[in-house]
């Protein structure tokens, strides 16, 4: 493996390490009152709720694409493996233990496009998208970290 490859493994589990903080702290804030649509009713005049979903949709969608578009094949690559098209990737990780569920990841993936289309227009719609995102932030951290930990584990970072 080249420098080159290293340096760039190490940049994305770090910088996804980062954004994995980002999500848990902004979930946190969000998450500490009920979501629901009546919560959200008001969304339309409340712009400190509305920043505060759109960074939650953001660094949610952030993270889901950082390791699978680009941490997941990394991984992959530096051990030889053949990448493809996402799903064959997510699959390959399952096999390897390092994700629970491909399955459950689209699913993540279908969230983060209610919660960035569909919240203009129907409140339960939104709230049913983001309590459901925060439910699947637990698939998205632990394959984050079992990535990383595979890399350290064959001393490639």
């Amino acid at each position: 493996m080249t420098d080159d490859i290293k340096l760039r493994l190490q940049f994305l589990v770090r910088v996804i390490a980062k954004e994995s903080r980002y999500l848990q702290q902004t979930s946190h804030r969000l998450f500490s009152q009920t979501i629901d649509s009546q919560f959200l009713a008001n969304l339309d005049t409340n712009i400190a709720l509305s920043e505060q979903l759109d960074a939650f949709a953001s660094r949610f969608g952030r993270l889901q694409d950082n390791i699978g578009d680009k941490l997941l094949p990394a991984v992959l690559a530096a051990l030889g493996e053949k990448t493809g098209p996402v799903l064959d990737n997510l699959n390959k990780a399952e096999k390897y233990g390092w994700l629970q569920s491909a399955e459950n990841w689209l699913v993540a993936r279908q969230l983060r496009n209610k919660m960035v289309h569909e919240y203009i227009e129907d409140p339960a719609i939104l709230a049913e998208a983001l309590n459901s995102a925060h439910g699947f932030i637990p698939l998205l951290t632990q394959f984050a970290d079992q990535l990383s930990k595979a890399l350290i584990e064959r001393d490639l970072i």
